[in-house]
């Protein structure tokens, strides 16, 4: 079960933390989840720190070789033996505590999977086959008859069905209704393993038990949101019916989510209600106050092609979906502003140039190049890349 961590009292954010901060942390990127958010302050914290970050070998692009099962086979060797690790990957416990040194602290995020299966729905339709056997591209088509379009072991099938069980390690396809045991154990193994569930929908009291657990300062858990849909590439609410069947079909999900959002709220009033909201109210205006800085009085979500700084400009998963980003004021330059670009670097650029700093620090044979240059717009996703048995 979690530790207990969090003091009763509240003590000033101001004051230092009484521990040392935490340096080795592995998180479980799940999807459409708020997880680039989260890999994000952990790339930064990490070059903050001089700690090195695992990252995939170029064979597994920016994801460990999802969905294969992780392996350590698939991080590159000049970005080991790593202290942050934060990439997407499906869960193996003994190839993570293999890579990763004794000590580290395991933490993950879930999402409501109704809104999460709405999300991952519009962003993987053009790459998942059962979505795209829908016609018109109807969620609530899918969701009248999901077993109509959904192929069981297809490429990409695990993001059309209990994703966050798949994420997790566990078995996609099992049922809670007909297995109980199932679920209750897959409950059981991430509790073993995962100091901290943080929950997307209270992301920033989420980031308040992170700092709290790692020791943190409240500047280490500043954030720009990355990754989010344009409001006309998203439903601006998902109808009751639609919802339930959502949660229906993805049940297992259901349950893991409904257990940690319980087991979350139960953290929340160990480490003080009061004490938690005031700080996530504090970490609100911090971070409104950074963005100001970095982005203008009036800091602004705006279109990929809005987005003149070519590092800043996301991945855009199809023509039918629009993914948001924030652009840095023109005519300004200085450390500073290399800290405001990595705190709204997309996750492909920010982990390509992650990989070469890596790579020169250990040696490594690369061409050199600023942080500021323009790389090569990422791959669309697709299919993995055979790797040898034993590789």
């Amino acid at each position: 079960m979690y530790p207990k961590l969090f003091p009763l009292s509240c003590p000033p954010l101001q004051d230092s933390p009484p521990r040392p901060k935490h340096m080795t942390v592995a998180f479980l990127k799940t999807h459409k989840t708020a997880g680039t958010t989260v890999q994000n302050i952990l790339f930064r914290f990490a070059e903050r720190h001089n700690l090195t970050v695992a990252l995939p070998h170029p064979t597994c692009e920016h994801q460990f070789c999802y969905p294969r099962n992780f392996s350590a086979h698939f991080v590159h060797p000049a970005t080991r033996p790593p202290h942050v690790l934060a990439s997407h990957l499906r869960f193996d416990r003994a190839e993570l505590e293999r890579l990763m040194p004794p000590g580290t602290v395991y933490v993950t995020i879930l999402r409501e999977p109704a809104a999460m299966f709405e999300s991952l729905f519009s962003y993987y339709n053009q790459y998942c086959p059962a979505f795209r056997r829908v016609p018109n591209a109807s969620l609530e088509a899918f969701l009248h008859a999901p077993e109509t379009y959904y192929r069981a072991g297809e490429h990409f099938a695990m993001f059309a069905h209990n994703t966050l069980a798949y994420d997790l390690g566990g078995d996609n396809e099992r049922s809670p209704r007909e297995d109980a045991a199932y679920l209750a154990g897959l409950i059981r193994q991430v509790e073993e393993v995962f100091s901290l569930v943080m929950i997307a929908e209270y992301f920033d009291e989420s980031l308040v038990l992170l700092r709290r657990l790692l020791a943190w300062d409240l500047e280490d858990v500043l954030y720009a949101k990355l990754n989010a849909r344009a409001a006309s590439s998203r439903l601006a609410s998902i109808p009751a019916s639609l919802a339930q069947a959502a949660r229906a079909w993805n049940a297992l999900d259901a349950g893991l989510y409904d257990h940690f959002n319980a087991t979350f709220w139960r953290r929340v009033a160990h480490a003080g209600r009061a004490c938690v909201e005031r700080e996530a109210r504090e970490l609100r205006e911090a971070r409104e106050r950074l963005l100001r800085r970095c982005f203008g009085e009036e800091p602004v979500l705006r279109p990929a092609a809005q987005i003149r700084t070519k590092q800043l400009q996301p991945w855009q998963p199809s023509r039918k979906v629009d993914i948001m980003g924030y652009d840095l004021p023109s005519g300004v330059a200085g450390p500073a502003t290399e800290a405001c670009l990595k705190l709204a670097m997309p996750e492909v650029q920010y982990s390509n140039y992650l990989l070469r700093k890596q790579k020169r620090r250990v040696g490594v044979r690369a061409r050199p190049e600023p942080v500021l240059d323009n790389p090569p717009p990422p791959r669309p996703i697709r299919a993995l890349p055979r790797i040898p048995q034993g590789h």
